[in-house]
């Protein structure tokens, strides 16, 4: 990890978490955790993400109900790559790493930040990068809290797609089958791919009114009810 780079933890709807190299951040259900997580099998402090070694590590507290990582039990102390999924009971904590101090960033609790990853690319405000480093939702909590206004577009076989935000908000959204919210939720479900953000590129029309973390919370239901559905 460069010393340009920073990192974060991404808890939807709750904001974004920057990570410091100088203390560990404690999850779990008690509200004196640094990240509270709203599950029942969650323990009051059941895991920790800290600095060790020159990368960001996460291990159990002695839960009772374990911490997964990738869908893996953690029975150790594991490093953390862009991307992962730290699971507790069934909130899911991403880790993504940013670059900070750059000239076009999001401002982010005081610290400027834009998204970028080792294959990501900057083109004097625009950006883009790997979904599986940067889920669509980390993307656009990130567009929200800066601000941002221009056009997130999808690249991928399963849901290729694109959304328009004026100064953070999402204001329309474009698939191949649908428009407005509908499409906005398809886009923020999208697992795979690649995302780029072109800033200053105006909708086409408005066809949403809702904010980003309304609109992850709706995406979030229809993730909890299909799971449910299934046998």
């Amino acid at each position: 990890m460069s010393d340009r780079a920073a990192a974060m933890l991404f808890a939807p709807p709750q904001p974004p978490m920057r990570l410091t190299r100088s203390g560990p951040v404690v999850i779990g259900r008690s509200s004196r955790c640094d990240l509270t997580v709203a599950s029942e099998a969650a323990s009051r402090r059941h895991a920790e993400v800290r600095f060790e070694d020159g990368h960001f590590v996460v291990c159990d507290l002695g839960s009772t109900n374990g911490t997964f990582l990738n869908g893996e039990l953690l029975t150790a102390t594991r490093p953390l790559a862009p991307g992962d999924r730290i699971e507790i009971g069934e909130v899911g904590v991403t880790f993504c790493q940013v670059e900070a101090g750059l000239d076009d960033a999001s401002t982010v609790e005081g610290q400027t930040l834009l998204l970028t990853e080792p294959r990501a690319t900057d083109r004097g405000g625009a950006f883009g990068g790997e979904l599986d480093e940067i889920p669509a939702f980390a993307v656009l909590q990130v567009l929200e809290m800066g601000r941002k206004t221009g056009r997130l577009s999808i690249e991928s076989p399963e849901r290729p797609g694109r959304i328009w935000l004026v100064s953070g908000a999402p204001v329309h959204a474009e698939t191949d089958k649908h428009a407005g919210f509908e499409a906005a939720i398809a886009v923020v479900r999208t697992g795979s791919g690649r995302f780029s953000f072109d800033p200053g590129e105006a909708a086409p029309e408005q066809t949403i009114d809702v904010n980003v973390t309304e609109l992850l919370l709706e995406a979030s239901r229809r993730e909890d009810e299909e799971a449910c559905e299934q046998p």
